[in-house]
């Protein structure tokens, strides 16, 4: 199997939290499907001590969208719109090459 896909989630809303949820309970299932395992490796938010219900242990926790797009050790990312245009700007400034949506 191929090496596992990083992905950074940049806000743990509703959606981001659900999109952890997901790809944490259906990890095997989603490895089989794409050949690799799916691996939450970066995220950011506004506030830290929120219980957001999923587990975050042992991921790395950015404070801002702008941080995880220039810093973090991702492959993709999946995040609100301030976390798009923070990636709009790493990219023009070639901080960030591999982007992807959701």
């Amino acid at each position: 199997m191929a090496d596992a896909l990083k992905v950074g989630i940049a806000g743990l809303g509703t959606v981001g939290a659900s999109l952890v949820r997901i790809l944490q309970t259906r990890a095997a299932e989603l490895a089989t499907t794409c050949g690799r395992a799916i691996v939450i490796t970066a995220v950011s938010a506004r506030d830290r001590s929120r219980d957001r219900g999923v587990d975050l242990s042992g991921i790395t926790w950015f404070d801002t969208p702008e941080q995880l797009a220039a810093e973090a050790d991702i492959d993709v990312s999946s995040s609100s719109s301030a976390a798009r245009k923070a990636r709009r700007r790493a990219r023009s400034e070639r901080l960030w090459s591999a982007v992807s949506m959701w």
